[in-house]
């Protein structure tokens, strides 16, 4: 199954985090995506303009409001960046691969990206 058709999974204090070995492996389904230190994805977006940029935002937020895990924003003129990681586990699990999936599922939609 593509990451982008899950859903995410509400995950408990102290949750299961992802081995680098299971990362390294979904990374490859996420284009443009980048692991920090091991426990966090990020991922930047350049679009025309803020307004633009804005749009992409709060159609992302949406998808974490309706899959109930959320990511952290950053916004600017002409750009917005993304952090993901399952706060409770302080590390990456399998929903934070599915949201950035789905994050991704915006951009190859024509979602306004320059």
């Amino acid at each position: 199954m593509q990451l982008s058709n899950e859903a995410c999974i509400p995950c408990q204090d102290g949750g299961p985090t992802l081995t680098p070995d299971e990362i390294s492996d979904l990374l490859g389904e996420l284009p443009g995506w980048e692991v920090v230190d091991g426990h966090h994805l990020h991922r930047a977006w350049n679009f025309q303009n803020f307004s633009l940029a804005l749009d992409w935002v709060q159609k992302a937020g949406a998808i974490c409001e309706k899959q109930g895990h959320h990511a952290d924003f950053k916004l600017g003129w002409g750009y917005a960046e993304a952090i993901i990681y399952t706060h409770k586990s302080d590390g990456l699990t399998r929903s934070d691969m599915v949201l950035a999936a789905r994050f991704n599922a915006l951009e190859h939609d024509g979602e306004g990206h320059a």
